[in-house]
């Protein structure tokens, strides 16, 4: 118990350390200038610059956009979108966001739902008109659903991605690329187990859905996207125009290889839509990923009320997913997300269920990921999210509300040195006027409360012990309602 005790207590000091140590000011430039620069006391990609980490990976040219409180509070775009035109990227520049193509597409279809064209638990045998899926015998006893194909656990497999085709090429239609049949690039569409067995991504299963979309709504895909999400949300720079206008081609990046040269035609086109077709920019996506986590709390409803946009964070039972997006716990916060990868572009979109918070950011190289996730790594940290917290220990006092008093330097020069006992091991010093604890990593202040007591990490309650003659002989650590004796060495 004192182990788990003395564990909660070091957690506390740590984390009191960072929460000092990353106080920023809100205004956006002060967080765009602690992400771009090199990280104090980090690895190797932490110690480089965003620039240095581009260079490194190959990135030509980036673009990011960070949501706090439920907006966009800044974006920004990096390098180079073409290396053939030199032009540069900016916050307008039109990026493949690949699979984050799924989520836009589950929103489309939970659309659908709303408009009661189909069930988001009907046999899609019932809502597909021009085509139809042979269960093989697996969907006897449960259909494949919207549900299940937008969640990834259908059943189907297809063990394949997207490669795309060259612009000019002859394009498969939705029929030919669910068979396999020429020109389609990629296998048959099959299944492999009865849905609600397993989790398997399958973007193969998502381009079903999108004929199904289609066969109920009757229109051009891209048209239904256009009208029932894209419009209504106000994302002016987003598309699933395949293969890309030439009106629009004019600020879009360029696919590179990993070492950021141009891969040969500028981009590639993906009759998959619903699975890899949407061109959009950072920006565009932190404001479809605001609009759901809004509409989940009831707090915006442009496109679908409550209970459909909670069908998109709250996972379905099976897997990491829920309809659309990928649910996961990163410390101490639940986040949606999805990542994309198609033929020279990377990209990925995060936000926090409930605290407003999130992320944005594309790539026009295929080397993109690892920068990507330093990005993501530096805006963690920077802006304080939950996934980088400890959890809070268990309390056994009252929050305190003494107010902070002040102590003579005096009196604060007797007490740094080395206090251990049980498993703690602590070493306080004075530093610019201020005491400080560390077990060995980052130092955490000490609030007084008097001469002899103080506060570390908001709540935890220590006391220095002091003899007849007024040597300091301990430290008294207050830990799950008892107070723990750490004797200066």
């Amino acid at each position: 118990m004192l182990k788990r005790a003395s564990f909660l207590f070091l957690s506390a000091l740590v984390a009191a350390s960072a929460s000092r140590a990353g106080a920023q000011p809100r205004q956006p430039a002060d967080y765009i200038a602690r992400i771009e620069a090199a990280q104090p006391g980090a690895d190797s990609l932490g110690r480089m610059t965003i620039p240095e980490l581009m260079r490194t990976f190959g990135v030509p040219g980036m673009s990011v956009a960070v949501i706090q409180d439920s907006r966009i509070h800044w974006a920004k775009g990096y390098g180079i979108a073409d290396v053939e035109t030199g032009a540069a990227v900016d916050t307008g520049t039109l990026f493949q966001a690949a699979s984050i193509s799924k989520p836009v597409n589950a929103m489309a279809m939970l659309k659908a739902v709303q408009d009661g064209l189909f069930g988001l638990d009907d046999d899609i045998n019932t809502i597909l008109r021009s085509w139809r899926l042979d269960g093989g015998g697996f969907t006897r006893d449960r259909p494949v659903t919207p549900r299940t194909l937008l969640s990834h656990i259908s059943g189907l497999g297809d063990a394949f991605g997207f490669p795309g085709y060259a612009p000019g090429a002859p394009l498969p239609t939705v029929v030919q690329l669910l068979e396999g049949r020429d020109p389609s690039n990629t296998g048959p569409i099959f299944m492999e187990r009865a849905p609600w067995t397993a989790y398997e991504y399958s973007g193969g299963g998502v381009v079903l859905s999108q004929l199904a979309l289609t066969d109920a709504r009757r229109k051009p895909y891209a048209e239904i996207l256009r009208t029932t999400v894209l419009e209504p949300l106000g994302l002016s720079r987003s598309t699933f125009e395949q293969p890309l206008s030439a009106a629009r081609d004019r600020n879009a990046a360029r696919a590179h290889d990993r070492a950021g040269k141009g891969r040969g035609p500028k981009w590639h086109v993906y009759p998959e839509l619903g699975a890899a077709g949407l061109w959009t920019t950072p920006s565009d996506l932190a404001r479809f990923a605001i609009e759901v986590e809004r509409s989940a709390r009831g707090e915006s409803n442009r496109v679908l009320s409550r209970a459909m946009a909670l069908e998109m964070v709250t996972p379905v039972g099976l897997g990491g997913n829920a309809v659309g997006f990928g649910i996961g716990k990163r410390g101490e916060g639940w986040y949606f997300s999805h990542g994309g990868s198609n033929w020279g572009f990377q990209s990925n979109l995060i936000m926090h269920k409930v605290k407003g918070y999130g992320l944005a950011v594309m790539t026009n190289a295929d080397g993109g990921g690892p920068v990507m996730e330093e990005v993501l790594r530096r805006v963690r940290r920077a802006y304080e999210w939950d996934s980088e917290a400890t959890p809070v220990p268990r309390g056994y006092d009252p929050p305190v509300t003494t107010p902070p008093v002040s102590v003579p330097a005096e009196v604060l020069s007797r007490y740094p040195g080395r206090y251990a006992g049980g498993d703690l091991d602590l070493t306080v010093r004075l530093e610019n006027g201020v005491l400080q604890a560390s077990s060995g990593a980052a130092w955490a202040p000490f609030v007084a409360l008097s001469e002899t007591q103080f506060l570390i990490g908001g709540n935890t309650r220590v006391r220095f012990v002091v003899d007849d003659t007024g040597a300091v002989t301990g430290l008294a650590v207050r830990i799950s309602g008892k107070d723990v004796l750490l004797k200066r060495q």
